[in-house]
């Protein structure tokens, strides 16, 4: 529960690295759901057959060793219609942080590891692990590379304690207030069945609100 009142203050700090907010019209606000920490076999799937059922396109940052043996999902994710976007490869913080170099390296391997299941893919964002706080030293070697890395303003907490679907609902009403557009951090990793139950309710608070789901 610390760690999540932690990560609240944080979001507060780094809410200008996220989509730049809407000028004052008309449009609807804007929602991005993104996922991080996939593709899985226990969570992955049941996501996308959520968004599928509601109609929702979402955002999927992935881990680039977690793709062998999960293609058909990967396919699945991109054929759907969601956004694809680098999360590392090996997600191991003390090996990617260790330099501008190895962060590059880690990178690359993750994208080569898409390509080989999507050969068309051509799509440059990357979440760092973490986020970007974390190493605000190596943001410029991801730029100077071509990528545009994309941190979150609101999170429904669900690496952070083990909150129940309610919990979660509440943390991403919570966090999103007052947020345009909203950058809603989620997991798809292993075991997220909380994360699973809450999507629908979440889903329906923000369609509920006029919100459009948009894909980064």
């Amino acid at each position: 529960m610390k760690c999540f009142a932690l990560l609240l203050s944080v979001l507060a700090l780094f809410y200008p690295l996220c989509p730049a907010a809407a000028s004052a019209t008309a449009e609807p606000p804007a929602v991005y759901l993104t996922f991080d920490d996939g593709p899985t076999d226990s969570t992955t799937p049941k996501v996308l057959d959520i968004l599928h059922e509601k109609g929702v396109r979402a955002t999927f940052f992935v881990i680039g060793r977690q793709i062998a043996g999960r293609e058909k999902t990967l396919r699945r994710t991109a054929c759907e219609g969601h956004a694809i976007g680098i999360h590392s490869y090996s997600h191991r913080y003390e090996e990617i942080y260790r330099s501008e170099g190895a962060l590059l390296r880690d990178i690359e391997q993750c994208r080569r590891a898409i390509l080989a299941v999507l050969p068309r893919y051509d799509r440059k964002i990357y979440r760092f692990p973490g986020g970007s706080f974390l190493c605000p030293a190596l943001r410029d070697a991801v730029t100077g590379a071509g990528y545009r890395y994309y941190d979150w303003n609101a999170a429904a907490g669900d690496a952070e304690g083990k909150f129940t679907a309610n919990e979660l609902l509440h943390n991403a009403i919570e966090t999103s207030r007052g947020k345009e557009p909203v950058v809603l951090l989620l997991h798809d990793g292993v075991g997220y069945r909380e994360t699973i139950a809450a999507l629908p309710r979440i889903i329906d608070y923000f369609r509920g609100r006029g919100y459009r789901f948009r894909t980064l």
